[in-house]
Formats: C-alpha cells, sequence, structure tokens
C-alpha cells in the first residue's frame, strides 16, 4: 500500500530501479548511432563540412517542440499502461521504422527528412524516462535512480558507437561505393532497432506505475496558481512582445545579411514562442482553459529558481556538446588522417575510430554515473557537477591540443566524467524542485534549455567554422572546451538542495 497521508514515497529495491531505467540502454542505442553517424551520413551524401550544422538542426527543433509536449500529455494521461509507458512504446515503435529507413537515403534532402523523423520519435520515448524515475523514486533515490539511468545510456552508447568499428573488424565491408553508406553503418542501424524494442518492451513489462490519487496527494505542498495573476499576465505580455520582437528584428538582419537558412527558423521560433504567450493571455481573460501549448507557456512563467538557475548552465553546456557531436569526425580525419574526402579509406578509418572514443567515453560515463550518488550526498551534487563539467572541458581541449590519435582515448575520460554528471547529476538536481503533477511538463521545459543551445550552435557553427576558423572544424572542439568551462561556473549559482548523510 502507498504511503501517500504524508505524501512520501516508499523506496523501490534495486531490481525495480534496474528494470525501470533499461529502456534507456535502447534510446541511447538510437542517439548513438545519431550522434556518430549523421555528419558521416550527409558527407557521404556530399554536403560540405561548413554545411553540417544547419543539416543538424532536425535534433533540437524537433526537441524543443515535442518534449515539453510529451511531458505536458503524460501528466495527464491515465490509462492500463499508465502515464509515461503508452508514449514509451509508442516513440519506441515509430523509432525503429526510422532506424530502418534513414541509412538507405539516397539524398541530402532525403536523410534530413529522416532525421527529423527519426528525432521526433525518439523524443517521444525519451522525454517520459525521466519523468518515470521522478514519479516513482522518494528523494533520496533519485540521485541513483538518474545514475542508473546514466549507466544504461553509458552501455547503449558504447554499443552504438562501436558497432560499425566491430562489424568491420568482422568482416563487413567498412566502405562503400562514393555516395552511398558502408554496409557497416547501415547494418549497424538494423541492430540498433532490435535493441531499442527489446529494451523499451522489458521496461514496459517490469514496471508499474503510481496511481493518479498518490500523485494528487502530493500536490497540496507544491500547489501552483491555476492561472496567471495579473502581475503574471503584465510579465507575459511584455515578454510575449519582446520575443516577437526578437523574431522579427532577427529574421530582418538575416534577409539584409544574405545569412542561411537556419537563422529563419530561430526567429520563426522566437515570434511564435512570444505570439504563445500573447494568446494565453487572452484566453484567460476571456474566461477559457488553456490549451495544451498554451499551458506549457504559462508553467514557464512558473519555473522554479533550481530550473532557471540550471537553463543557463545546460545553455553552455549543450552548445559545447553539439559542437563537439558535429565536428569531432571531420575535425580528426582532416587534423590527423589527412582527409575530408567521406569516400577516403582514411577518412572512414577516422569516423570508426572516432565511434571506439564516443564509445569511450560512454563507458567511463557507465561507471563514474554508478559513483556520483555517494559522492554526492557528501559534497553535494552542485560541487560534483560543477567539477564534472570542468574535467569535460578538459577533455574537449585534449582533443585539440594531442597530435597522436592514438592518444585520444585519454580526453574521453574527461568527457566521460562530464557526460555521467550531466545525464544524473543535473536531473537530480532540477528533479527534487519541481512539482508532483507538473514534473513531466517540467522535465519537458528543461528540455528545451538543452534544444535552444543546440539550436544556436546549428545556426551560427557553419559561418564560424567557414570565417572564423579558416574551415578548421578542429577549432570548433576548442570553443566547445570552454563553452563547457563556462558551464562548470555557472553551476555554482544553482541552488543546492542535495539530501544530505
Amino acid at each position: 500500500m502507498l504511503a501517500i497521508d504524508d505524501g512520501t514515497r516508499p523506496p523501490l529495491s534495486r531490481a525495480r530501479i534496474w528494470n525501470m531505467c533499461c529502456g534507456l540502454f535502447g534510446v541511447q542505442v538510437v542517439w548513438g548511432l545519431q550522434n556518430v553517424n549523421t555528419s558521416r551520413i550527409f558527407q557521404t551524401l556530399g554536403a560540405s563540412v561548413d554545411g553540417l550544422a544547419i543539416l543538424w538542426i532536425a535534433a533540437p527543433v524537433t526537441g524543443l517542440v515535442v518534449q515539453p509536449l510529451i511531458g505536458h500529455l503524460s501528466d495527464r494521461t491515465w490509462g492500463p499502461l499508465g502515464r509515461r509507458r503508452p508514449y514509451l512504446l509508442g516513440g519506441a515503435l515509430l523509432t525503429a521504422l526510422a532506424l530502418l529507413a534513414m541509412p538507405n537515403a539516397s539524398t541530402i534532402w532525403m536523410a534530413s527528412l529522416m532525421l527529423w523523423l527519426l528525432t521526433g520519435s525518439i523524443n517521444v520515448a525519451a522525454e517520459p524516462f525521466r519523468a518515470l524515475v521522478a514519479d516513482s523514486l522518494p528523494e533520496a533515490q533519485q540521485t541513483t535512480g538518474f545514475a542508473i539511468q546514466t549507466f544504461f545510456i553509458g552501455l547503449g552508447a558504447v554499443l552504438a558507437s562501436a558497432l560499425p568499428w566491430m562489424l568491420a573488424h568482422w568482416g563487413v565491408s567498412g566502405v562503400g561505393p562514393r555516395h552511398v553508406l558502408p554496409p557497416t553503418v547501415r547494418i549497424a542501424f538494423y541492430v540498433g532497432a532490435a535493441f531499442l524494442l527489446v529494451a523499451v518492451t522489458w521496461s514496459i513489462l517490469t514496471t508499474s506505475e503510481r496511481p493518479p490519487e498518490a500523485i494528487e496527494a502530493e500536490n497540496h505542498r507544491t500547489d501552483m496558481p491555476a492561472a496567471p495573476t495579473r502581475e503574471g499576465e503584465t510579465k507575459l505580455i511584455r515578454s510575449g512582445l519582446i520575443w516577437i520582437a526578437a523574431g522579427v528584428a532577427m529574421g530582418g538582419f538575416a534577409f539584409a545579411e544574405a545569412l542561411r537558412r537556419g537563422i529563419y527558423i530561430v526567429a520563426a521560433l522566437a515570434a511564435m514562442f512570444g505570439m504563445a504567450q500573447l494568446m494565453a493571455v487572452l484566453i484567460r481573460r476571456r474566461g477559457g482553459a488553456s490549451v495544451s501549448v498554451l499551458e506549457i507557456v504559462e508553467d514557464i512563467l512558473h519555473m522554479p529558481l533550481v530550473l532557471k538557475r540550471l537553463a543557463v548552465v545546460q545553455f553552455f553546456t549543450w552548445f559545447g556538446l553539439f559542437a563537439m557531436w558535429v565536428y569531432t569526425v571531420p575535425a580528426i580525419a582532416a587534423q590527423h588522417y589527412g582527409s575530408a574526402d567521406p569516400s577516403s579509406v582514411a577518412y572512414n578509418q577516422c569516423a570508426d575510430w572516432v565511434g571506439v572514443l564516443f564509445a569511450g567515453y560512454n563507458g567511463v560515463a557507465a561507471v563514474v554515473a554508478l559513483a556520483l550518488p555517494p559522492l554526492a550526498a557528501r559534497v553535494g551534487r552542485r560541487a560534483v557537477h560543477a567539477i564534472a563539467l570542468l574535467l569535460g572541458a578538459l577533455g574537449l581541449l585534449g582533443f585539440v591540443l594531442i597530435d597522436d590519435p592514438i592518444w585520444l582515448w585519454l580526453p574521453t575520460i574527461g568527457i566521460g566524467c562530464a557526460w555521467a554528471s550531466i545525464l544524473s547529476t543535473a536531473y537530480a538536481m532540477l528533479s527534487s524542485a519541481l512539482p508532483p503533477r507538473k514534473i513531466g511538463v517540467y522535465m519537458g521545459i528543461h528540455n528545451i534549455f538543452l534544444v535552444l543551445p543546440q539550436l544556436v550552435a546549428a545556426t551560427l557553427l557553419d559561418a564560424m567554422v567557414a570565417r572564423l576558423f579558416w574551415g578548421h572544424a578542429i577549432y570548433a572542439l576548442a570553443l566547445a572546451a570552454g563553452s563547457l568551462a563556462l558551464a562548470a561556473a555557472f553551476t555554482l549559482t544553482v541552488p543546492d538542495q542535495t539530501p544530505r548523510r
């Protein structure tokens, strides 16, 4: 029987937590395949290195829209599979289909479309896993829950990152005809679809969710306004007008300077966000109930302080990560292998080696994640996260400074420490500050602050690499190192609510 009279949640056994989290193994196999191979796919189909970032824009745009919406909807869902599990199942099925299609794309525009479908689907499957841990575990177990999720994420990414390399060493051809992906990459995507379906299905079948009445019993402690106050309305109107003006100004500047199309997407999103705030106020003034998207806008108004401070940390964190994912393969191929031709043997050997390096940092993250909960209990989540991000910055700097590609595994240790904390400690810091009935939507809103910096990066990095870095992608990795160092500094401004021993 759930002890809901005082709002407490009973602790779960380790076995139940592991079953709940293991589906993220399959989810991260997908993210790992995408992170390592997307630039490779686009370059194989003819994309230039200074056009890669804009082609990656599908990932942040879909995450910006899908995760808050899925979080909002799952907060209000209850059926035979519970709140979160219907979205886990639906997202996994759609993602598996997209995985089968993407490596068979024959043109850049088709690969871009498949990337939109893949990232949209995997976001549907990924978002509820975070909310499921926050729903189910008492605060004292949440750092452990997110750490176990990170362990599975690390294992999934190790497998995904190393799959093409492993297949090449098992006799599968690692080089294809010009403008055609090698068999190693195509088969890796097919294997990833199978792992995704098995892992997510296991979590769905072995996990039960707390009923709505148990969650509702906690809301008296963290209840939120049903509608904006007069002061809140004024704030929404002012903010909405600022966002609209910013979007129009950005679009006008892009048109006047003949900038690339990516900035128009960012401008349109800014203007749409501003209009959504004005519409939310208008509907409330007429006595209507806010529809899903507009209610999310209102929830942003009431964000907890921890989420606001983490937003700044996440901006610099994910700007740096995006630069790393986009430019590591072309940077190391040009710097260490002397090739920028995706059809060359040297380039494909480099891409496979980067896959192994990415597998390395994810393997480090899987191990380090299990050590983070006791460390956080002693020194605090905030200190642990700041140190981990600084180690990640040093690791990225190592990619720039080390001359021998054989020794590039060494910086992956620092990157792995950062990745472990990004996927566990940051979410534990957040979940402690969220109202129970809004966990899904606020986890989704938190994701906005992960994807906005990726949108900014996708808009700016192409021009920076082409104009400021003279076409040398290696300097994008130096920029990524600086970005993670700033994230470490801003982590010290986040209130620390770590349950201590």
